[in-house]
């Protein structure tokens, strides 16, 4: 499907669905803007719109295959971006608890592309605004990205913050809880974590280097927009390093507690046996079919078992001297 949204700056208008056979007479003003958004398109309706800005197959190709991590790619005349937004699922199966999707952006100089496999809020909320007010369009396309990514930024938070809970409440029931499923929970936020560094730190990459520059030209008005994204995107993962060492320090300890567990079972294990086994030789030796004296006692069973017993509290005595109990 293919959306079209096109801002006239003379007039200052927005108009909506136009026809993209006109496109450069829409673009002959370099303060016009026009942006195209597909989602769930064929790859006709994919290679039909790049034919109209003359994009290169190799990006095309990336549109149509998934890419692993966040990019930015230079060409002559536009700049091809490559996000991930983030869809989470806390009820589903666990590998599927948290998903990436895909935004491929074209960056021109008065256009911009946006391609995603299905109906995203990040978009569809630009979308909204930009057809009831014409100021976000008004400053230009990178400004229009900026809102589509920050979008995107803003909706890790709410992920961010449950996340913070779980962890929360894993760390209060490891000391409580037997069962597997802490170690399933520990697990699964492993594995969330990682994909959450894997989404974020490329797309922080993109915005801002080592040098503080961007890699891409942004009006000095837009600027401070960009600055506060890379504020916020430190922010996140400054927040996902840190839950990852509380992940980290949880399974440690969890695995220190079952640890103990296990070797305060082995020694009660232990002890019994090693009770019972003067008890087995004893019971074994009077149970042989031999005379021995006092056998034919009436009492001599009642004395045996006495001796076994008083044994047994000795031993028990013992070991709680040496403090082994």
């Amino acid at each position: 499907m293919i959306k079209t949204y096109f801002y006239s700056h003379e007039e200052d208008h927005m108009y909506h669905d136009i026809d993209l056979s006109a496109t450069d007479d829409l673009l002959s003003s370099p303060s016009n803007l026009l942006w195209i958004d597909l989602y769930d398109c064929s790859e006709s309706e994919l290679h039909y719109v790049g034919n109209i800005f003359d994009f290169h197959p190799l990006a095309l190709e990336d549109c149509l295959q998934e890419s692993p991590r966040a990019k930015i790619d230079k060409y002559d005349d536009y700049h091809f971006f490559v996000f991930h937004s983030l869809r989470y699922f806390e009820e589903a199966e666990e590998e599927d608890e948290i998903s990436s999707i895909e935004l491929d952006v074209f960056l021109g100089a008065n256009y911009i592309v946006t391609i995603h496999p299905i109906a995203l809020s990040a978009v569809g909320k630009v979308a909204r605004i930009s057809l009831k007010d014409t100021e976000m369009m008004d400053r230009g396309p990178e400004y229009l990205l900026y809102k589509i990514v920050d979008n995107i930024v803003d909706d890790s938070f709410p992920i961010i913050e449950r996340l913070g809970e779980r962890i929360d409440d894993l760390e209060d029931n490891i000391f409580s809880s037997k069962d597997k499923h802490i170690t399933e929970e520990i697990l699964t936020l492993k594995r969330t974590i990682i994909l959450l560094r894997k989404v974020l730190i490329p797309q922080r990459h993109i915005f801002a280097n080592i040098r503080g520059r961007y890699s891409f030209f942004v009006n000095d008005d837009n600027v401070p927009y960009y600055l506060d994204l890379a504020d916020n995107l430190n922010s996140i993962l400054d927040t996902v390093n840190t839950y990852r060492d509380l992940v980290n320090s949880s399974m440690e300890t969890y695995y220190s507690i079952l640890s103990g567990r296990t070797s305060e079972i082995i020694t009660i294990l232990t002890i019994i046996s090693i009770i019972m086994m003067p008890l087995t030789v004893i019971t074994g030796f009077f149970g042989m079919n031999v005379d021995f004296p006092g056998r034919e006692h009436p009492s001599m069973v009642w004395y045996i078992l006495l001796g076994m017993f008083c044994l047994s509290l000795s031993m028990l005595g013992f070991f709680r001297y040496r403090k082994w109990v």
